[in-house]
């Protein structure tokens, strides 16, 4: 269940955020959504796919952790073993949201942060503060409301990428096979990925178009964070190997 409530110096004025990184605190995750700003520094840890919203039917891109659910490859004693995390996972237990509000008689749509109060990282007596005591943000939810706004223009931009991938043809649908040394085997199906074949046959004018848009990088990116998923691999044959020492 979430909670999800207007962020306000009043209301949570004793409300610290536990950032410390574990399944309790809910990151066994699998997968994450990214988006295209973000690709430099997530395909230095993660291979990059892309996932169907089967209630939209847009696509969106995600950063891959493990092979199944509530999986999260990274996690282990000391926390989060990487040195980036993700940015929809740091942003938990924030959100953004809308306000209505009237400037000079006209209305208008504002971003503002809501915050989960059932995420298991809200609390009253350890992690960082929100707010100073007599008042004022802290660094800390200064540094999250620059993270919600990177997130949601990453998100835009993600549309568009996702979008003009689909104009040329270059996602396909593939399942990921993933035989381990004990001879198990995980199937992920519902992901996509890009179709090298269509990038090399485009014409010079998509090419083009794609390399002032940032996306031409963005795609190769893509393409090369595929290697992590033999990293993946080896981490889990060493648990596997661990668990059966």
């Amino acid at each position: 269940m979430s909670q999800h409530v207007l962020l306000n110096s009043v209301d949570h004025k004793d409300v610290k955020i536990n950032l410390s990184r574990n399944a309790e605190l809910g990151d066994n995750l699998w997968y994450s959504v990214t988006f295209p700003a973000e690709f430099r520094s997530i395909q230095a840890h993660y291979p990059i796919f892309f996932h169907k919203d089967p209630a939209s039917g847009q696509f969106y891109a995600v950063s891959l952790f493990g092979f199944q659910q509530n999986e999260n490859l990274f996690l282990d004693q000391s926390g989060w073993n990487a040195s980036y995390i993700p940015l929809t996972v740091r942003r938990q237990p924030f959100l953004i949201g809308q306000q209505t509000v009237h400037e000079d008689g006209v209305e208008q749509q504002q971003r503002v942060i809501h915050i989960d109060m059932d995420n298991p990282r809200v609390n009253t007596s350890e992690g960082e503060a929100l707010f100073y005591e007599f008042g004022g943000n802290t660094p800390y939810l200064d540094e999250v409301g620059d993270m919600l706004e990177v997130i949601h223009q990453g998100l835009v931009d993600s549309q568009s990428f996702a979008e003009i991938l689909i104009a040329n043809e270059l996602l396909e649908s593939f399942t990921l096979e993933v035989t381990l040394d004990d001879a198990s085997q995980n199937q992920m199906l519902g992901f996509y990925t890009i179709n090298e074949d269509k990038l090399a046959s485009l014409d010079d004018n998509v090419i083009s178009q794609l390399h002032q848009q940032g996306y031409l990088q963005a795609i190769y990116m893509c393409l090369a964070s595929h290697s992590n998923v033999r990293n993946l691999m080896d981490v889990k044959n060493a648990q596997l190997k661990a668990k059966g020492a």
